[in-house]
């Protein structure tokens, strides 16, 4: 791949390759076997997706492209594996949002830096969830739960899968915003979660957005809004955060991103950033995406991205200190 001539002045005014260094280095990527190594499960809805890319970058690679499941650790091994590899490319990393901008406040100590240790590859897609209430709930929209929780302080319950999960952060945003106090009631897993809610055991909740589709369409849940700032197509009708809270550039999502170790050379970084962008966009993938209950996103250039997870990691550092979780864990 040629390198134009601002990215090639940009690398050598970094000291980090002179220009035909960094050709060199990118003509000669991958050497051997590239490794994407993810916190999920085989299985779920992010490990279908980075397969997707894997192959995808596995075709124009030349070389073979393996996918490794590493969950456990609140998500944070295969952070940790990436930030202690060779910063030559053949180690990769897909991570969660909390990685980088929960676990560092929530954790006294952390085996990584997340502003430091990490080059963002690209940024390709959002996680939203949909806030529901039981189908006998009097709250017919969002602003109905702020009202009464705003008569009734401290009174109402909402459900979460567990403290400094994206699910609570994200009710805690909302009451932030409004001024508001409600308990929260930690779940293990999503389905007891919906259950309860169904059941009007607890008031409200965020779940991920594509979980509750059968009991919304069974008439036992009520949606009320999805976290994401626009409309997400397996709920169309409902409206987003913003619209529903009337808070304009409101939202609370999840997302992933594909990671390389922070000395990667810039041409590597460049060249996977690329290849990403044309997968990611094309139709297999955003139809895959949004069957899966994901929002795919036109991944942003490499400056924007590192912009977006520095203005992520300082929001929800902010709220975590505000509600008291930093060093919790």
């Amino acid at each position: 791949m040629t390198i134009d001539r601002r990215a090639a002045s940009a690398i050598f005014a970094a000291g980090a390759f002179t220009p035909w260094g960094a050709a060199r280095a990118q003509q000669g990527y991958p050497a051997s076997t590239v490794t994407i190594e993810l916190p999920l499960a085989p299985g779920t809805g992010g490990d279908a997706l980075v397969r997707l890319y894997a192959e995808g970058l596995q075709n124009v690679l030349g070389k073979p492209v393996v996918v490794k499941n590493v969950p456990g650790a609140a998500l944070m091994i295969a952070a940790i594996d990436v930030s202690k590899a060779a910063p030559d490319g053949l180690t990769l990393g897909m991570t969660v949002s909390s990685t980088l901008t929960i676990n560092p406040t929530m954790y006294k100590q952390m085996p990584y830096d997340a502003a430091k240790d990490f080059a963002p590859v690209s940024f390709y897609v959002k996680s939203p969830f949909i806030l529901v209430v039981g189908a006998n709930s009097p709250f017919k929209s969002a602003m109905d739960f702020v009202k009464a929780a705003k008569e009734s302080p401290g009174k109402l319950n909402f459900a979460s899968l567990g403290i400094g999960t994206m699910q609570q952060l994200s009710m805690e945003l909302v009451l932030d915003k409004f001024g508001l106090t409600a308990n929260h009631v930690p779940y293990r897993a999503t389905p007891q979660q919906m259950t309860d809610i169904a059941a009007g055991n607890v008031e409200i909740g965020w779940v991920e957005a594509a979980a509750p589709q059968g009991l919304i369409r069974d008439g036992k849940l009520r949606p009320l809004a999805v976290s994401s700032g626009a409309r997400f197509a397996l709920y169309p009708d409902v409206p987003t955060m913003a619209e529903a809270f009337n808070s304009p550039g409101l939202e609370a999502v999840s997302w992933h991103v594909l990671l390389a170790p922070a000395a990667t050379s810039k041409a590597i970084i460049r060249r996977l950033h690329d290849e990403m962008q044309k997968i990611t966009t094309s139709a297999d993938f955003l139809d895959k995406a949004n069957d899966l209950g994901l929002l795919p996103i036109v991944p942003p250039d490499l400056d924007g991205t590192a912009a977006f997870i520095k203005s992520e990691q300082a929001r929800w550092s902010e709220l975590i200190k505000k509600i008291g979780l930093a060093g919790t864990q």
